[in-house]
């Protein structure tokens, strides 16, 4: 089995307070791995060292066996990783589509041939995600917090990576946009895409993801297949009951 992205014996915090102590996990290619925890488990914390927005104290992170653990987040971005923050953070004044052309920006060609190709990939964005070509034209403030969550991530997969993080993409949203941001975690399965997911409602992510990893105080303390984990009974008292 191919491993995009390794991750072993990470430590990581922030001052003096080290939140990470040894955490260590593998998202195969193609494959959809979820992180689940409690809130301050070091769930976004793992995500933020992963991508370079954090640098890690010690420990590895492999990017299709490439260590790139140090590396800035810019550089980290270039060789294939695709973060999706918390929060959605789109840029609101901007239309749909030139925050998409934004997610783009760091692999093509900024002259000759930019617009050509730049094109190409949205079209396969507005076929996994018709809502934005509709809305293309919007301003992307104007937008639903689904809408912007799929934006967000349209925009990571206009950088053509090779995995991506998505952190908590259901957060802050009504329980029937919940269902839509899943529905397009399924597509995105579907498609082949790599993924790491950390999401605060577990009992959702397990059932899209292939493996998944538990989380507590920085730690990684359970991990298995979905039907493995709905039968740990600590796990199920903790986070499925």
């Amino acid at each position: 089995m191919m491993y995009m992205l390794k991750v072993e014996n990470l430590y990581a915090g922030y001052g003096s307070s080290e939140v990470l102590t040894g955490v260590s996990l593998e998202v195969a290619q193609g494959r959809v791995v979820a992180l689940i925890g409690a809130n301050g488990a070091g769930k976004t914390t793992t995500m933020r060292a992963i991508s370079g927005m954090l640098k890690p104290r010690r420990g590895r992170v492999l990017l299709d066996g490439e260590p790139v653990q140090g590396k800035d987040a810019s550089r980290i971005a270039g060789l294939g990783l695709a973060h999706a923050p918390e929060g959605r953070r789109v840029f609101g004044p901007l239309s749909v589509e030139d925050n998409l052309l934004l997610g783009a920006y760091g692999r093509l060609p900024l002259f000759w041939g930019y617009r050509g190709r730049a094109a190409r990939d949205l079209d396969k964005i507005y076929v996994l995600f018709p809502v934005l070509h509709e809305r293309r034209l919007q301003s992307a403030g104007t937008l639903s917090g689904g809408e912007q969550q799929m934006l967000a991530i349209g925009r990571a997969l206009m950088a053509g990576p090779k995995v991506m993080l998505l952190d908590e993409p259901s957060m802050g949203l009504a329980p029937v946009i919940v269902q839509e941001v899943f529905a397009t975690i399924r597509n995105l399965k579907a498609a082949g895409i790599t993924l790491l997911l950390v999401e605060q409602f577990a009992r959702s992510a397990l059932e899209v993801a292939d493996y998944a990893y538990v989380m507590e105080r920085g730690r990684i303390v359970a991990e298995g297949v979905p039907d493995e984990l709905y039968r740990d009974e600590r796990v199920l008292a903790a986070y499925l009951g």
